[in-house]
């Protein structure tokens, strides 16, 4: 499950060591402590976009309440987020016994076996200690019954075997029935410690190389894209972080993603000519064999790209260094389509000859107008998959500043029950089935800022699950929920952000603001219909929500998100 992410970390290790000569052994506690403060400190705030394991908004809510602070909480909180140990409840009992409450065993013959955690159940070897323990049988009979919790049709069988022999041995019918929830709920989804002390080990090495190597981790990630984000949205999260992200251009870029110096001593991630979409391997190759190129011309009769992808980096910029920016992407565009026909025409006779740059188009401006920034953008996204030159977002943040929306950043200073406006990129978009039979519709955005998780709950479907799943960009009004130190929007309405900034284009700002006052119902700021026992009002099942037994994940990422085959979360 994990081999992506570790062909991840060894393209950041070569690349720190091909950059500065300095060879990283990740295996190596002295180079690499598990314990490292920097690493720690981006775990606990939830910055774990790119980690292995905890990147996932359920895990991101989970570590911010608890708030690991040594590996062995980080083996405990993988093992946490599992069907089997979240369906007994489980993370809110640990969480609550390690910052401090008094753990509770069902019997104290169960103490030697659930101490190390804090008295709850939450690895296969402690299901097969607590069967053992209850019933007197052998470890192997013990896997047995274990393997069989995920069988419905021989639960029952398993269920009466237990309760029969710990009667057996004088535990009362409560202890017995208090045990018997937890194994059940556990089930067949769980992890043996080992295993999560596998998974924890890349998860920290990880968490190592976005804390000391930002840069190089995402050269890494963009390369062989082994989590559950877009792309945009680790380069998004890159860029918060201060590393620089370098537009494709034919003379510096290779066919993989690199490092290299930006302003100054910054280290920024150089994109790779195999991202742009449509390119082929050879044409990747020739590229790189070829560089430096000296004009389009020379560009075109050495690196023999296909025309359309010699028009897609025209058109994201990946030429504008063979002119010294003389040159419109117009009227590179116009040039390709003139070197085309030129090569066609001489092809077609004895053979292909080189071309004169004069009698194509030469260098001089055709008096084309440069590309829009808009254009350029849609350019970006379209070809690579990711905004480069500017956030997709900025070109509503005067609009979004004109109707109140609140972005990322400011979200977390916010108070639960306040209602709010949030827009965004839609990063992932999650229906999984509830316990309680209620479908809710889990969506985070991007906008710039950070990540804002959103609750749709069936009473906003009718208005909000269309908009929801057929937009890119998002407006949505909604109550804030606080869970840790967390922010989770409960929607009530949902926009297509595109719609409202058309209207305020076309009418001016009072045509946006009609659309979201007079046309929509405002929502109320409680509700009451959802609190449950633990005092939360639904959102407890947020958290959860990207949590299935493997193969049964489901995104509807059409627009500006994807689904990995394999989720790092």
């Amino acid at each position: 499950m994990g081999v992506r992410m570790q062909s991840a970390m060894a393209h950041a290790v070569a690349e720190i060591e091909r950059t500065t000569g300095h060879h990283i052994d990740l295996d190596d506690p002295r180079q690499v402590p598990l314990d490292d403060v920097f690493a720690f400190k981006l775990i606990q705030e939830s910055q774990t976009l790119g980690l292995f394991q905890l990147e996932s908004p359920g895990q991101q809510d989970l570590l911010s309440r608890l708030q690991p602070r040594n590996p062995q909480d980080v083996i405990a909180d993988i093992s946490l987020f599992r069907p089997g140990p979240v369906a007994g409840g489980m993370p809110e009992r640990y969480i609550a016994a390690r910052h401090g409450g008094t753990p509770s065993y069902a019997h104290p013959d169960l103490e030697p076996v659930l101490a190390d955690t804090y008295g709850v159940t939450i690895w296969h070897e402690q299901i097969l200690e607590t069967l053992s323990v209850m019933t007197g049988c052998d470890r192997a009979l013990a896997e047995v019954a274990r393997r069989a919790l995920g069988d419905k049709g021989r639960l029952p069988r398993i269920k009466d075997w237990f309760h029969r022999q710990a009667r057996a041995r004088g535990y009362s019918e409560t202890v017995r029935e208090q045990v018997w929830k937890n194994i059940e709920a556990f089930g067949a989804y769980g992890f043996y410690r080992a295993h999560a002390v596998a998974f924890a080990v890349p998860a920290l090495q990880s968490a190592w190389l976005k804390a000391h190597y930002p840069a190089f981790l995402l050269a890494g990630l963009l390369e062989h894209d082994p989590g559950m984000w877009p792309k945009r949205v680790l380069v998004s999260d890159a860029r918060r972080r201060g590393v620089p992200i370098l537009p494709v251009d034919i003379n510096c870029s290779k066919a993989k993603h690199t490092v290299e110096k930006a302003d100054g001593d910054q280290w920024g991630v150089r994109l790779a000519l195999s991202e742009v979409h449509g390119i082929s391997e050879d044409e990747c190759a020739r590229i790189e064999e070829g560089q430096p190129y000296g004009s389009l011309s020379d560009f075109w009769q050495r690196a023999r790209p296909s025309r359309p992808v010699a028009e897609r980096l025209a058109e994201i910029g990946a030429l504008d260094s063979l002119h010294d920016g003389r040159l419109t992407r117009r009227d590179l565009l116009l040039q390709i389509a003139e070197l085309h026909r030129a090569s066609r025409t001489r092809s077609a006779g004895k053979g292909q000859l080189p071309l004169d740059t004069d009698a194509v188009g030469g260098a001089e401006p055709s008096g084309l107008p440069e590309m829009t920034g808009r254009e350029a953008l849609s350019a970006e996204l379209s070809t690579l998959g990711i905004d480069v030159s500017r956030h997709l977002m900025e070109h509503h943040h005067r609009l979004l500043r004109e109707i109140g929306a609140t972005d990322a950043a400011h979200l977390a200073g916010l108070r639960a029950g306040q209602q709010v406006l949030v827009a965004g990129v839609r990063a992932s978009t999650q229906t999984p089935p509830i316990a309680s039979g209620r479908r809710i519709i889990f969506v985070t955005l991007e906008d710039g800022a950070g990540l804002v998780d959103l609750a749709f709950f069936e009473d906003s479907h009718p208005a909000c699950a269309h908009t929801v799943f057929h937009s890119g960009l998002l407006l949505v009004r909604g109550t804030v929920q606080v869970r840790g130190t967390r922010r989770t929007v409960v929607g009530t309405m949902a926009w297509d952000l595109d719609e409202i900034a058309a209207a305020r284009r076309d009418r001016g700002p009072e045509a946006a603001l009609a659309l979201l006052g007079a046309d929509h119902p405002h929502p109320t700021p409680a509700q009451p219909q959802r609190t449950l026992a633990n005092g939360t009002t639904g959102a407890r099942l947020h958290p959860y929500a990207d949590l299935q037994p493997a193969g049964s994940r489901s995104a509807d990422l059409k627009k500006f998100g994807h689904r990995s085959p394999v989720s790092a979360g």
